[in-house]
């Protein structure tokens, strides 16, 4: 990705197969750490991703774009590339905290880079029916955020942790663990749904 977003490798290049074949993907390494620093006296930098996925975005019915937590300029680019934002949310002490600050610059960006900006929901994830603090953040981001959270919640589950040392999908490692079917669920929900605009 680092190479593509510096413009010292076509997007052809950068694009990898995996052992789906209707899934590709532009894999990341530590060199993107550079790009920040690199950017800093560069015109227009929060559309490097946006320039670069236009040339193929007719090609894929869905590009998903996996952001660090941190609001830097490579979330900043993401936003700025994208149709909707989906915004998972861990139900641990604090996060609804952030998730204010996130959708803050979700609206910022919308006013400055990207208006047609939406977003396409709330995922709670590491959700644990048993604990009372994970009992909480639903009850408060549904209190908060009404309809945009979705009702399928990802679980704490240790498929989930298993798959990617196995370089694997968790619904391809194991398809009947809780984790597969919730997020099955949760595709089959996100296809229905609408986007929220943000006011």
């Amino acid at each position: 990705l680092y190479q593509g977003l510096i413009e010292a490798a076509g997007i052809d290049e950068i694009i990898c197969a995996t052992m789906l074949p209707k899934l590709m993907m532009i894999p990341a390494n530590i060199d993107l750490i550079g790009f920040e620093i690199e950017m800093v006296p560069v015109k227009q930098r929060e559309k490097k991703l946006k320039n670069l996925l236009e040339q193929v975005k007719e090609k894929f019915d869905y590009i998903i774009i996996d952001c660090p937590p941190a609001l830097s300029l490579l979330t900043l680019n993401a936003f700025t590339a994208s149709d909707s934002v989906l915004i998972p949310l861990q139900s641990e002490f604090y996060a609804l905290e952030g998730l204010g600050q996130l959708l803050d610059t979700i609206k910022r960006v919308k006013s400055s880079f990207n208006p047609g900006l939406k977003i396409k929901g709330i995922l709670l994830t590491m959700y644990d029916k048993r604990t009372n603090l994970s009992q909480h953040v639903v009850q408060d981001a549904e209190k908060y955020f009404k309809d945009m959270v979705f009702k399928t919640k990802i679980p704490r589950n240790v498929k989930l942790g298993e798959a990617p040392s196995y370089g694997l999908p968790v619904i391809l490692y194991d398809k009947h663990s809780a984790g597969s079917k919730s997020y099955m669920a949760f595709a089959r929900e996100l296809l229905t749904r609408r986007s929220h605009v943000k006011r």
